[in-house]
């Protein structure tokens, strides 16, 4: 029998094909190679994991812990977990409802999973890292985003915009506190508003709060866990990666309420089954015994914010608003409203490599992303590159 070509070509369905390319992967590659670019791009830090959580996690790959372990993650991790998070918001949280996932990122897909359907409404506050946004969308879900607003040297959200978008068809609302770009972090006093709104309506609150430890004025960010009852509809998720300079080992965690959590162990079979072993070890290290370098990771970037936010500020023509918290100045520079061409000329003029505003959605266009998690020699030699860059 004859091949017969048809009329359709191998392609993916339309919401894979929809997806907004990375454009901080975009401006990456374009540095790619060259010894000379300043990267400023990525969020993570420049130095390595601490020794003894290496340490931890190489004792027992050594010792063959490269079998399969629970779907939810290793009941001693589990329980470490719930010490420290006990420990952290003042309020019991039990291992039954505590998920651990093959990323940060791996928590906010499964979160999504767990309540969205094709059709659902979600609303995020932005400007964002682009994959809360997109994750939604890949499961057909729609979403609106609410934007930030940059007054007085800082970023606000407008209360009452978010009340008004938090309607009764709305099936989830998705905010990241403290704000990757941004560092705009949730006032403690608009907690209660939201999640009453989210209680009235049946909204799925779901937290982003893999920079909760990293802030400036506070010990934590301010979390919607010490408030919610086993019922509330309050799902948080998170990262060993930022604060304990983990990003590479690619393990997260998830807080659900108890009635979700044999649904969560099921979509974690379907997704990737379970964590590494040996990560687990490493993580379990992290958790009791990683205070003081938590502590020096929040030390050093408080000076790390003073540094750039105080050079950036006196720039003729930056607006660098103060972060509340995570590790990024989002600034903008008076002429240069195409972040991704402004972007490039760094990279090909200077050799400074940032990121630019519009990979954080068009509430992001006309901004860049600086990642200060870096030595400070490295930032104070990027800086002199952007004050050249300038004054050409």
């Amino acid at each position: 029998m004859a091949y017969v070509r048809t009329m359709f070509a191998p392609t993916p369905r339309q919401e894979v094909q929809d997806l907004r390319l990375s454009r901080i992967r975009e401006i990456a590659n374009a540095g790619l190679g060259r010894s000379d670019i300043l990267p400023f791009w990525f969020g993570e830090g420049d130095q390595a994991t601490p020794a003894f959580i290496r340490e931890a996690a190489s004792k027992a790959l050594l010792e063959g812990q490269t079998f399969y372990t629970h779907n939810l993650g290793r009941p001693d991790l589990r329980q470490s977990l719930s010490d420290y998070l006990t420990r952290l918001h003042g309020v019991p949280i039990g291992t039954e409802r505590l998920a651990i996932t093959s990323a940060g990122v791996n928590a906010i897909m499964l979160a999504a999973q767990l309540v969205l359907s094709p059709g659902d409404r979600t609303v995020v506050v932005g400007p964002i890292w682009p994959n809360v946004v997109e994750i939604p969308r890949i499961l057909s879900s729609h979403v609106e985003v609410v934007p930030l607003e940059a007054a007085q040297g800082r970023w606000r959200l407008d209360i009452d915009r978010l009340m008004r978008a938090l309607t009764p068809d709305t099936r989830a609302l998705i905010l990241n506190s403290p704000n990757n770009p941004s560092g705009w972090m949730l006032p403690e006093e608009d907690r209660a508003a939201i999640l009453e709104r989210c209680r009235r309506y049946g909204i799925w609150l779901i937290g982003d709060d893999v920079y909760e430890r990293l802030t400036f004025e506070r010990p934590t960010a301010p979390s919607f866990l010490p408030m919610a009852t086993d019922d509330d509809r309050v799902i948080s998720t998170n990262s060993f990666s930022k604060a304990w300079r983990m990003t590479g080992w690619r393990l997260g965690w998830m807080v659900v309420p108890p009635a979700l959590l044999e649904g969560l162990g099921v979509l974690i079979e379907y997704n990737t089954s379970c964590a590494p072993d040996f990560v687990q070890e490493g993580a379990k290290a992290a958790l009791d015994h990683g205070d003081a370098i938590t502590a020096d990771v929040r030390r050093d970037l408080t000076a790390a914010r003073d540094q750039v936010i105080g050079t950036l500020s006196v720039m003729p023509g930056v607006e660098a608003p103060t972060p509340d918290g995570g590790f990024y100045a989002f600034f903008r520079m008076a002429g240069h409203g195409d972040s991704m061409a402004t972007c490039k000329s760094l990279i090909q003029e200077v050799g400074l490599g940032l990121a630019p505003g519009s990979a954080f959605g068009p509430e992001g266009e006309g901004w860049f992303r600086w990642c200060f998690a870096a030595r400070p020699e490295k930032n104070a030699a990027g800086l002199e590159r952007l004050a050249t860059y300038l004054a050409r």
